[in-house]
């Protein structure tokens, strides 16, 4: 008797168990884009803080990072001491030449001070006012990541 090709049925079985396994474990995790969502939006939020304290510091002028719960926004101020004195009056351009927003509607951010802006001073230095005088130092924390952002007000390092 001549043997035909083909599969046995504990080898059909064993594939359709490990391909169950699979779709049950592996397929969730790869198509989950929150997580993804919230990996990219962790770091364009350390890109706008970093970004924001080299423009402070290049421009010699007041840098504001606006935060709200799902996005951050820059702007600069016009003069340097800025009129009004607590005012960044003007979006800070992007490298690419539009304003600056880092937004994502499904990605939470928090820790941010009271009023929801942080100043970077054209001296490179944090603070949670316009003037200097209340310095922020401590971290932010994005929806969805382990580490938060910390930053450093003496000198103006976000990590």
């Amino acid at each position: 008797m001549s043997r035909k090709g083909g599969f046995t049925l504990v080898e059909l079985i064993v594939v359709i168990l490990v391909l169950g396994i699979l779709s049950a474990i592996a397929l969730p995790r790869i198509m989950d884009s929150r997580a993804l969502a919230s990996a990219v939006f962790y770091a364009d939020v350390v890109g706008a803080l970093r970004f924001a304290q080299k423009s402070a510091v290049g421009h010699r002028r007041l840098v504001c990072a606006t935060f709200t719960a799902t996005t951050v926004v820059l702007a600069i101020a016009d003069s340097n001491p800025p009129v009004p004195p607590n005012a960044c009056n003007k979006p800070l351009a992007s490298p690419d030449g539009a304003a600056y927003q880092s937004k994502d509607g499904s990605v939470g951010v928090s820790g941010y001070p009271a009023g929801g802006v942080l100043y970077f001073q054209p001296v490179g230095t944090i603070s949670s006012d316009g003037a200097g005088a209340s310095v922020f130092s401590g971290s932010i924390a994005v929806a969805g990541q382990g580490a938060a952002i910390k930053i450093v007000w003496v000198t103006g390092y976000v990590e």
